[in-house]
């Protein structure tokens, strides 16, 4: 099966089904010498969970992770990172009504024509709980990151018709956490948890946004054909389960503005050359400018619904199906940790990268 390498320079493989004994990955290239905060790494994967509140699917997994290889007394050796976290509350069970019938917009029909035989329980690996490798693999990244003062923060600026009026820099996003849909809007955060809990109990789900802001990010990161670091972003994040949509800067409301109100004007300050707006979303010409790097990510509606659907089942009859299971109304909440991951992967891929671009380096 191919697609479980993510990266270049620092890579992720990453392994484990919905319901198997284990989610886990290998992250490789990941210098030596680099401090590991234990700490750190399962709170990231607290912030993903399930059960962390009324709001999210109500599947209990303490989601602590096992190192197995790459570390000694919790320093980095420059060779592969092997982890894992244990599956516990598993109910395959919840599935054999659906082993043979597809679900509408889930990956069960595709799966079927690709490999012609796939594992039904909570979606196999096609599941969102794989993405817990991912954040093991991001919050490594984010240590990197931050030994040379590069920080993300990520929140979600809308859920369903609810969404932030003000650009970022209005909103303190240091108190992001303190809201149960990770919105750092009092008023905001209280409608869209309205919005979620009505929507539960008509058995419907919703979607929304994602944005995330990336600062001290120093110019000169990525490549500027190919591997462009908007276009890494937008792999990275379109690889998200349920990301429909990718857009960096001013995005796609560029395309109704003029080039003289999109273009950002130069200016020296402070030592450095710096731009009087960002609507590039501190990326040109696929590297980055020096300037706040900002992007969002929109979610669809979960595909699991508590509502009867009409469907097919493998020898194509028609059925009726209402899946069981534990199901979040909105995943966008939990899935916050998730884009900073993947965004921190592509900047330390990046930044490592970046490292054997000038002769310098290696005098």
């Amino acid at each position: 099966m191919a697609g479980n390498i993510f990266g270049r320079n620092l890579t992720l493989t990453t392994f484990g089904e919905s319901h198997g004994k284990a989610i886990g990955g290998i992250l490789d290239g990941l210098p030596a010498g680099l401090g590991i905060d234990f700490d750190f790494i399962n709170g990231e994967l607290a912030r993903r969970r399930p059960g962390q509140s009324k709001l999210v699917s109500s599947r209990n997994e303490p989601d602590q992770v096992e190192f197995l290889s790459g570390l000694k007394d919790g320093i980095s050796l420059g060779t592969p990172i092997a982890f894992m976290v244990r599956n516990k509350d598993f109910r395959p069970e919840d599935y054999k009504s659906i082993e043979n019938t597809y679900r509408p917009s889930h990956a069960d029909y595709t799966w079927d024509a690709k490999y012609g035989i796939r594992d039904a329980s909570g979606g196999g690996r096609s599941s969102a709980r794989e993405t817990l490798s991912r954040v093991v693999g991001g919050a490594i990244a984010k240590l990197f990151l931050n030994k040379v003062g590069i920080t993300m923060t990520a929140f979600v600026n809308r859920i369903g018709s609810i969404y932030l009026q003000e650009e970022y820099s209005c909103y303190d996003l240091n108190s992001t956490e303190n809201s149960e849909v990770r919105c750092p809007d009092n008023k905001t955060s209280e409608k869209m948890i309205s919005l979620i809990t009505e929507t539960g109990e008509k058995g419907d789900t919703l979607g929304g946004e994602i944005t995330c802001i990336i600062k001290n990010l120093p110019p000169g990161l990525g490549e500027p054909v190919f591997n462009k670091l908007n276009a890494d972003l937008g792999h990275a994040i379109l690889g998200i389960n349920a990301v429909k949509g990718f857009d960096i800067g001013s995005g796609f409301k560029s395309s109704e503005m003029y080039g003289s109100e999109l273009n950002d004007e130069f200016y020296f300050a402070d030592g450095r050359i710096r731009t009087k707006t960002n609507n590039s979303g501190g990326i040109q010409g696929g590297i980055s400018n020096g300037e706040d790097i900002y992007f969002r990510a929109a979610f669809k509606p979960v595909a699991s619904i508590m509502l009867d659907q009409e469907t097919v089942d493998k020898s194509g009859q028609k059925s009726i199906i209402n899946p069981k299971g534990r199901h979040d109304v909105c995943v966008v909440p939990r899935a916050v940790p998730i884009v900073e991951a993947m965004a921190a992967l592509v900047l330390a891929d990046h930044l490592i990268q970046n490292s054997s671009s000038k002769l310098e380096n290696f005098l």
